[in-house]
């Protein structure tokens, strides 16, 4: 299988302008992709163009990873409904640093390669650019009905809040970095996700109308839950690709709790796996889905990718005392085992209030678990709360010092996933 039909099998590829195929059987290709620094971390919906390039560069062609410095300052209309709100240079730096230090782990940047991996911020040739200099080299080449054509203009210009001059120059801005690559790197191949189809095509046509050369670009489907919902969205917010943000823990747990539909999906997309282990796995899957083969593959390959072995080990190990050990009681957890889950939010308690006696409700408000007693009586009352792996139903209930484990933790269990240990200090 050549690469297309690699990424077309893992249902990577959306839309495809004619000949990029054989420009990449011809000879070794280098193309880009651009992550926008709209945070100092990228999140899981990042992870299909990082993937794209280290399937490019297993290829044996070269990549390069684009950081916008420069675009980032104002802003893609794709896909939005209203203008963003402007990064400051200071934290649009500070995200520029973020995102380049992640993509560094994934990419292999030894110069000895042929095809060695290499870091752009558009900022670097940007900065020293005049807006006359701008008009008179990019926008004498793009007529404004050519650009107006985008959907991602049309949109914007037919909806109510309408669109900036400032965003509606963004497509110029992106045709322009792929035609400065083309020029400066030999860059024929752009990458990215479908919604980008509109600013990367605009990049080719800046690329024949100046310098009369052929490049090249192809899109991945934006990736979707089976159940409506947008993917990489927790109930907490995103996931991460940092573990400040996301631990591991969490990570491993986005995954491991994908659907069937989705899991049987997304193993193609986020794993390296052959297409016949995958065919076996799904196979299996279906034979016993209770054994969740697909979910559990499928965590621990993108985890490790993401995290490394031992973070994916500690995250399993957790999983293991917080699901798979139900029946054991919560007494049976070391201290050690307690301190060393990940993932689980820690908090302290004042222990005085603890050996007065409280009530379950105001317990779990002030602990933080709960934003009012209202929303924790609720739980309760829904049967929604376990203390030390025992169901409380009780409003009434009192959490005293003999409730605590090894004299000072408490393990609390939010609904089916979520856990706090709350130490008496």
């Amino acid at each position: 299988m050549n690469l297309i039909e690699e990424l077309r099998w893992r249902g990577m590829i959306q839309d495809i302008m004619p000949g990029t195929e054989e420009q990449l059987q011809k000879e070794m290709t280098t193309g880009y992709i651009g992550f926008d620094p709209t945070a100092d971390s990228l999140h899981i919906g990042s992870l299909v163009p990082i993937l794209l390039l280290v399937h490019f560069q297993k290829a044996g062609h070269k990549p390069i990873a684009l950081v916008g410095g420069a675009t980032g300052m104002v802003g893609d209309p794709s896909g939005k409904s209203e203008e963003r709100n402007l990064l400051s240079e200071e934290v649009l730096q500070k995200n520029v640093a973020g995102v380049k230090a992640q993509l560094e782990k994934f990419l292999d940047f030894n110069p000895a390669l042929p095809n060695a991996a290499e870091m752009a911020n558009n900022y670097d040739w940007f900065k020293n650019i005049s807006f006359i200099d701008f008009l008179r080299d990019a926008g004498k080449h793009i007529t404004v009905n050519y650009m107006m054509a985008k959907d991602s203009v049309k949109k914007r210009i037919e909806g109510e809040t309408g669109i900036s001059y400032t965003e509606f120059a963004y497509q110029l801005m992106q045709g322009y970095d792929f035609y400065w690559l083309y020029t400066h790197k030999n860059c024929k191949l752009q990458m990215g996700g479908s919604d980008q189809w509109g600013n990367m095509t605009t990049g080719t046509e800046l690329i024949r109308r100046k310098v009369s050369g052929e490049a090249f670009v192809f899109t991945n489907p934006l990736i979707t839950k089976a159940d409506g919902g947008k993917f990489g969205k927790t109930e907490s917010g995103n996931v991460w690709l940092d573990s400040n943000r996301t631990t591991p823990y969490q990570f491993y747990q986005f995954w491991l709790n994908a659907s069937d539909t989705d899991a049987e999906k997304w193993i193609r997309i986020f794993t390296f796996l052959s297409k016949d282990v995958i065919n076996m796995l799904i196979h299996e899957h279906k034979m016993d889905p209770s054994a969740r083969v697909l979910q559990k593959t499928l965590a621990q390959e993108i985890t490790v990718f993401v995290h490394g072995k031992e973070e994916h080990e500690k995250a399993v190990e957790t999983t293991q005392k917080l699901f798979v050990n139900q029946n054991a009681p919560a007494e049976s957890l070391s201290v050690e085992d307690l301190e060393g889950m990940e993932g689980v939010v820690k908090s302290d308690f004042a222990k005085e209030k603890i050996a007065a006696g409280i009530d379950v409700v105001s317990f779990l408000a002030e602990a933080g678990i709960f934003p009012s007693k209202g929303e924790a009586r609720k739980m309760v009352q829904g049967g929604g709360i376990s203390i030390n792996r025992k169901k409380v139903d009780n409003v009434q209930s009192a959490i005293n010092t003999s409730l605590l484990l090894h004299g000072k933790y408490l393990l609390v269990q939010k609904g089916k996933k979520h856990y706090y240990l709350v130490k008496a200090d």
